[in-house]
C-alpha cells in the first residue's frame, strides 16, 4: 500500500494546526506521513508537534506558502504527496476517495476535494453550522462516486494531491509567488503542460476556513498581495490566470 505524505505549511495557527492534524488522524485509513513547516509561529507550534511526534521544520523566519512547500516536498517519503492548508478539517473517507480518483488513469496527476470554502468550480454550496454537522454532511457526500469526479484546468492548494511523478517532472513550487497566491494556478499549468491532467473529486468534501494564516499576516495588504503575484503570473506566461477559473 503506498505511502502519503501530507505536507502542511503553518504561520502562528496553532489552535487550526491541531484541529487538522485530529481530523488526519481520525479519518485517515491508508499509511501516511504528517510533515508540518512551521514558519517561525510563536505560539507553541514546535512543542506541540514535539509532543505528537509529528516531523516538523522550524524556519527562522515566515517565507510564505510556496517556500515551506517546497522545503516539505523535498523531505517527503511518500509514493503521493499532499499539500494541506492548516486551516482545513478533513473528514472520513477523504483521502481514500482523493486516491482513487488520482489513480484511475495514468495520465492523471493532480486531484482536490470540494470544499465550502474556494474560488473556481471547487466552491459547492454547503448547509452545515459548525464542525460536528460538516462531519456529518461529509459522511453523506463522501460516498465514492466517480460520477462526481470531474476533469479541471485549476486546482486550488489548499489540499492538493499529486503522484511524486508529477514532481519529478515538474519540480517544485515557484517561490516568486511567496509568501502566496497563484502558485498553485502556476503548477497546475505545468503540469498540464507536461501532459498530465487535473481532477475534482466531487466525492471528497473538506471544510476550508479561508486564508486564515494570510489574513492574520497581511491585513489590509490582501488585495496588493493578489495583484502583485497575478501580475508575476501574466508577466511569466502572457495570460491571465482568470481565464483557468
Amino acid at each position: 500500500m503506498t505511502l502519503t505524505s501530507i505536507i502542511i505549511p503553518t504561520y502562528n495557527g496553532l489552535s487550526l494546526l491541531c484541529r487538522c492534524v485530529e481530523a488526519i488522524r481520525a479519518h485517515t485509513a491508508t499509511p501516511y506521513e504528517i510533515i508540518v513547516v512551521d514558519n517561525a509561529s510563536q505560539d507553541g507550534t514546535d512543542a506541540f508537534c514535539r509532543l505528537e511526534k509529528i516531523t516538523f521544520i522550524s524556519l527562522p523566519d515566515n517565507r510564505g506558502f510556496p517556500s515551506a512547500c517546497n522545503l516539505g516536498l523535498q523531505l517527503a517519503c511518500g509514493d503521493e504527496l499532499l499539500l494541506l492548508n492548516n486551516d482545513v478539517t478533513v473528514s472520513a473517507g477523504w483521502l481514500n476517495n482523493l486516491k482513487a480518483v488520482l489513480y484511475s488513469a495514468p495520465d492523471i496527476g493532480i486531484v482536490g476535494p470540494v470544499t465550502n470554502y474556494a474560488s473556481g468550480p471547487q466552491q459547492v454550496k454547503t448547509d452545515y453550522e459548525g464542525l460536528a454537522e460538516f462531519h456529518e454532511a461529509a459522511k453523506r457526500a463522501n460516498i465514492p462516486n466517480r460520477f462526481k469526479w470531474k476533469e479541471t484546468r485549476r486546482l486550488i492548494g489548499l489540499c492538493f494531491l499529486l503522484k511524486r511523478e508529477v514532481l519529478e517532472a515538474v519540480g517544485l513550487l515557484d517561490e516568486r509567488y511567496s509568501p502566496g497566491h497563484y502558485e498553485d494556478d502556476d503548477y497546475c499549468l505545468r503540469a498540464r503542460m507536461q501532459g498530465y491532467r487535473l481532477l475534482i473529486a466531487g466525492d471528497c468534501l473538506v471544510h476550508h476556513e479561508g486564508s486564515a494564516s494570510f489574513k492574520e499576516v497581511y491585513h489590509s495588504g490582501w488585495q496588493e498581495l493578489v495583484e502583485r503575484n497575478r501580475k508575476i503570473f501574466m508577466e511569466k506566461w502572457g495570460v491571465d490566470p482568470a481565464m483557468f477559473i
